[in-house]
C-alpha cells in the first residue's frame, strides 16, 4: 500500500502554517525557534516528496544542506537565548528587542 505525494505535501503544508502561526503569535524565543525548526522540517518533507515522486536524488541532497543548516541555527540561536536569559531572566521576545549594550 503506497501513500500518494499529495498527502505528504497537505502534511507539509500544515506544518509550516503552524510553524508560521508560531513565529507570528508566541512571543517566547525558544517556541519561536521551535516554530522556525518545524518550518524547516515541512521544507525537507517537500524535498523529500518530490524527491521520491520524480525519482532524483537532488532532493535528498537538498535536505542535507537543510539539516546541516537547521543545527547551525539551533546552536547559534540557543547560544544567544541563553546569553541573554542569564543577564535579563527573561525569554520574551519583545524584552530582547529593548535591550541596550
Amino acid at each position: 500500500m503506497s501513500i500518494p505525494s499529495s498527502w505528504y505535501l497537505i502534511l507539509a503544508a500544515l506544518l509550516f502554517g503552524i510553524g508560521a502561526l508560531g513565529v507570528l503569535i508566541r512571543r517566547n524565543v525558544l517556541i519561536m525557534f521551535m516554530c522556525i525548526e518545524l518550518m524547516l522540517n515541512a521544507a525537507t518533507l517537500t524535498f523529500v516528496t518530490f524527491s521520491r515522486t520524480l525519482n532524483d536524488i537532488g532532493g535528498q541532497a537538498d535536505v542535507f544542506f537543510i539539516l546541516v543548516v537547521a543545527a547551525a541555527e539551533v546552536v547559534v540561536g540557543l547560544g544567544i537565548v541563553v546569553a541573554i536569559f542569564r543577564r535579563r531572566s527573561t525569554a520574551d521576545a519583545d524584552e530582547i528587542s529593548s535591550m541596550e549594550g
